[in-house]
């Protein structure tokens, strides 16, 4: 099968877990034997208006990273639709000069930025459009559209929604978020996963960091925004320490938070029991999560959650909020132990329970691996997506699809409730 992927994010540019999961599920598309092309973006190091695209293969997939068109403005909160109207020009003009050898059988877009790229991508070679939304705008904010920006991007979102011929989302939870936010459709669970390899950490490495950090190690690991909770671990901290003063936490990951999260930690006089490490190599972010007591997952807003599988196949215990996904992958406290998302007490207390029950929490990360390793392999996802698209392939058949053209939900013309908890 002949696939095109659009995705603004492709490693090595890889802002948060959407890049990791294209880059996942078309490598092992591209290993099953089909012709996978990623059409991406150069890079937010890079300048566009200087900058030349990209044409490789990697690992099998033919990734062509797209010079955006003007605006050539910043990747920021006040141009952010101008720069994103400049990727979907690059993107569908690549896709023409594309389509004069090599014409796909499906189109695959990935969150809003690329929605319409996607759409007249597929409207032009007259193929099915496959869309994934990963997480959602409103979703991000609690169930509010704080500003024009948000209102905005949850506009795109509700119109992928009705316009894709296909939704697919992570979890449970967010299939009912993108029912809740943009009315009933044809959304499909499929789960994210994770490597094979994500379950192999170098031991030497890993003695060297449990030496270094001492015990016990909390681990977090993930961008540093506020959607993530890293504040609700740092403010659990102080509560821990009465029962284990010796705790140290490390924090793997970049994001805008960085600053605000180490001002908090010197707040609640905790700076020296924290260490900001940034973004690690693979192999040393596998060794420190292995070394890790706890790994915490604090989201506020989490759409599936793919660290915490990640600290599953490490076999170490994990702690995490009933955020989104999260609850799903806990399996009510089967695979760790939880508490309510933002809720600095009961993340201390289960942090204290997963280290003071050492026994139970082995038996949980034992349970929470096996299950991660039946369940979340990307070769299985990447096999269930493949599954869909011959679905719509074969509808296709049948003669053109009439996409709809409604708006979103009642609730864009009153963006001023919450849009997922509001009774109305």
């Amino acid at each position: 099968m002949r696939i095109c992927h659009l995705s603004w994010e492709f490693p090595p540019v890889v802002y948060g877990g959407l890049g990791r999961h294209v880059h996942a599920v078309a490598t092992e598309q591209a290993r099953a034997g089909h012709d996978v092309v990623v059409l991406s973006h150069v890079g937010l190091d890079v300048d566009d208006a200087h900058a030349e695209p990209k044409d490789e293969i990697v690992e099998g997939v033919r990734v062509i990273r797209v010079v955006r068109d003007a605006p050539f403005v910043p990747f920021e909160a006040g141009t952010l639709l101008g720069w994103v109207g400049g990727l979907a020009s690059g993107m569908t003009r690549s896709a023409a000069r594309l389509g004069r050898q090599w014409t796909p059988e499906v189109v695959h877009g990935h969150d809003w930025l690329t929605a319409h790229a996607a759409a007249l991508t597929s409207e032009a070679f007259g193929v099915p459009w496959v869309h994934t939304i990963h997480a959602t705008e409103a979703g991000r904010h609690q169930g509010w559209l704080p500003g024009e920006l948000s209102r905005s991007i949850h506009s795109i979102e509700g119109w992928s929604a009705q316009q894709a011929d296909r939704v697919l989302v992570c979890s449970r939870h967010m299939k009912w978020e993108v029912e809740r936010l943009f009315g009933a459709g044809d959304h499909q669970v499929v789960p994210n996963g994770i490597d094979s390899a994500a379950g192999i950490a170098d031991t030497d490495l890993r003695s060297v960091t449990a030496d270094e950090s001492g015990s016990p190690l909390l681990v977090h690991t993930g961008r540093l925004e506020w959607e993530k909770g890293a504040h609700t671990l740092i403010a659990a901290l102080p509560r821990i320490r009465r029962k284990y003063p010796n705790v140290r936490c490390v924090i793997a990951g970049k994001g805008s938070q960085e600053e605000a999260l180490r001002e908090l930690a010197r707040r609640k006089r905790v700076a020296s029991r924290v260490d900001f490490v940034g973004w690690l190599p693979e192999l040393e972010l596998r060794a420190l999560v292995s070394a890790a007591d706890v790994a915490v997952v604090p989201s506020i807003y989490e759409p599936f959650g793919i660290v915490a599988l990640e600290a599953a196949a490490l076999r170490t215990p994990v702690v995490a909020s009933k955020a989104g996904g999260l609850a799903e992958f806990l399996d009510d406290e089967a695979h760790g132990w939880s508490f309510e998302a933002g809720d600095v007490a009961g993340l201390a207390d289960a942090v204290c329970l997963s280290l003071t029950h050492a026994d139970e929490a082995a038996k949980r990360a034992a349970r929470a691996r096996a299950h991660v390793v039946a369940h979340h392999s990307w070769a299985s996802i990447a096999a269930q997506i493949v599954d869909v698209y011959e679905v719509e392939i074969a509808r296709d058949a049948f003669g053109p699809r009439r996409r709809a053209h409604s708006e979103p939900s009642g609730h864009v013309a009153s963006p001023e409730g919450n849009l997922l908890f509001d009774a109305r």
